[in-house]
C-alpha cells in the first residue's frame, strides 16, 4: 500500500524535521526499495505484486506505474487503514478464479530494511497460521498477512473497532483475533520511517 510521494504531501511528520523536499527523497527511496523487493519475489516466481494508490487519478496512476513496472494497481478509496485493507482484499478475491485464489499479504512502503526474506517467511508460516504479523515500533505492524482459509471466512475480523495511528493497533488486532481461536504467528519488529525518531532509532 503506498502513498503517491508528492512534495508536500508524504511523510508529513518527518518534513518538519527535515524539510519537505528531504522527506520526500526519503519516501521515493523507501518506496523503489519496497518495489524491488516486490520485483524480486516477482521474478522468482514466489508471488504476485500488486500496489494500493493514494493521492492521485487514474490517467496518472496508469503512467506512474508504468514506469515504475507494475502491472497491477487499485486505489485505496476512502476511510480508515482497516477499511482500505478490507477493500483490497474483496477486490483482489472478485478479480481472483476460486481456483487461484491465494493468501494475501499487506506491507507499506516506509521500512528501509525490508527484506525479500521477511516475506518468504511470511508465506512459510502462512502453510500452518492463519494470521502473520509484522510488529512495528509505534505499536502497530509493518506487515499482516492472511491465509485463504482464513480470508474466506473472517475478511473483517482483523479491522474491527481499532483506533488506527494509536499505539495500541497491534493489540487490539491480537484481541480481536485470539476472541475466535485464529493461530496467529510473528515476524521480528521493525520501525516505521515516520518521524526523525524513528531515524535515530535504526542509527
Amino acid at each position: 500500500m503506498a502513498k503517491w510521494p508528492r512534495f508536500g504531501s508524504c511523510k508529513t511528520r518527518l518534513s518538519k524535521d527535515i524539510g519537505k523536499r528531504n522527506a520526500l527523497r526519503i519516501q521515493n527511496k523507501m518506496l523503489n526499495h519496497t518495489l524491488s523487493v516486490s520485483n524480486y519475489l516477482k521474478e522468482q516466481n514466489l508471488a504476485e505484486s500488486c500496489i494500493a494508490i493514494t493521492g492521485i487519478g487514474l490517467n496518472s496512476s496508469k503512467r506512474w506505474c508504468k514506469d515504475l513496472g507494475i502491472n497491477h494497481f487499485y486505489f485505496q478509496g476512502k476511510g480508515c487503514l482497516g477499511e482500505k485493507m478490507k477493500r483490497q482484499i474483496f477486490k483482489s478475491q472478485r478479480n481472483t478464479k476460486n481456483s487461484q485464489k491465494k493468501n494475501i499479504v499487506f506491507i507499506g512502503t516506509d521500512l528501509p530494511n525490508l527484506s525479500h526474506m521477511d516475506i518468504v517467511k511470511t508465506i512459510t508460516k502462512l502453510k500452518k497460521k492463519d494470521v502473520i504479523l509484522g510488529p512495528s515500533n509505534d505499536g502497530g505492524y509493518w506487515l499482516i498477512a492472511f491465509s485463504q482459509r482464513f480470508i474466506s471466512e473472517n475478511n473483517y475480523l482483523p479491522f474491527i473497532n481499532i483506533q488506527w495511528s494509536s499505539n495500541d493497533v497491534l493489540k487490539k488486532t491480537i484481541d480481536n483475533l485470539s476472541q475466535q481461536k485464529i493461530k496467529i504467528d510473528f515476524l521480528n519488529t521493525k520501525v516505521d520511517i515516520d518521524t526523525l525518531y524513528d531515524i535515530d532509532q535504526r542509527v
